[in-house]
This record gives structure tokens, C-alpha cells and sequence, in this order.
């Protein structure tokens, strides 16, 4: 007599679960000044933390570094009198990833690779911090006029 016999492999394969993906987004518009740039970085900082990253974790310190870093650069280099800066941050909860860009109306763009500063320099380091807190960041034609510099980082586990 034949007995038959269900081996797993002969079980129907489930469906993997899916993970909900929540994206998060956020858009404002600053004045070019140094108030302006201080306030894109509390404002990223109070956006962060209203998803889940307290002001104190990894990854609010960090992005709060790279938009102050890249708000500061939009207000010195990419001032174009009467515009203003724009930020826009993304946080996606399935990969844990946030994206920052910055825009300006200043088309010159910003070097593909920061070079150091020099030891006396009392500026010129923060494309390099940007560099070594993002995952990967670049550059984007705006259009009509100026650039968009992003950066995206991983957020701590």
C-alpha cells in the first residue's frame, strides 16, 4: 500500500508580507539669511522628531548638521537678491532612508568632491561634513534657474 506524504516543499508558499511603506514629506520656504538657515535646521529637526527620531538620536544630530551645512552654502553662495531657499526633506520608514535637498536660485553649482579646507581656514568644511554624514548626495539643475543640492542618509536602527 502507498502512503503519501506532504513534505514542505509541497506546502503552498505564502506570499511574503508586505512591509507598509510610509513616506513622510516636508517643503518650506526660507529667506536667504542666517536667520533663514537657522530656522530650515530647527524646522528639520522639529519635523524629524514629529516622525519618530527625538531631537537627541543619530539621525535628527545628523541631518540637523547636513541641512544647517547645505542652508548655510544656499545663503552664502547661492544668494540671489529677493529669492528665497527652499528645503524639502523625505523620510521613508521602509528603508529608513532621509533625503534633504536645498534649493537656490544661483545656478553655479558646488564641486563634485569638497576639497579640505586649510588648518587656519575659519570656513570652507561643510560640503566635507556633508560628505562623510550622507550615504550620497549630488547635485540638480533647477529649472527654470538655480540648483538643488541633496544628500540622503540612513537612519539609525
Amino acid at each position: 500500500m502507498l502512503k503519501a506524504t506532504t513534505m514542505p516543499d509541497d506546502e503552498p508558499h505564502r506570499a511574503a508580507e508586505a512591509v507598509p511603506t510610509q513616506q513622510h514629506c516636508f517643503s518650506m520656504r526660507f529667506t536667504s539669511s542666517r536667520r533663514g538657515a537657522q530656522l530650515a535646521r530647527k524646522v528639520a529637526v522639529r519635523r524629524l522628531e514629529q516622525w519618530g527620531h527625538p531631537p537627541t538620536s543619530d539621525t535628527s544630530c545628523s541631518v540637523a548638521l547636513v541641512v544647517g551645512e547645505l542652508a548655510a552654502n544656499a545663503v552664502c553662495h547661492g544668494l540671489v537678491p529677493g529669492r528665497e531657499f527652499a528645503l524639502d526633506l523625505t523620510y521613508t520608514s521602509s528603508s529608513g532612508l532621509v533625503r534633504i535637498e536645498v534649493s537656490d536660485a544661483h545656478p553655479t553649482r558646488p564641486p563634485g568632491h569638497p576639497a579640505p579646507a586649510g588648518h587656519e581656514a575659519e570656513s570652507g568644511r561643510g560640503l566635507l561634513i556633508v560628505d562623510v554624514l550622507a550615504t550620497r548626495w549630488g547635485t540638480n539643475p533647477r529649472t527654470p534657474v538655480g540648483k538643488t543640492v541633496w544628500a540622503e542618509l540612513e537612519t539609525a536602527p
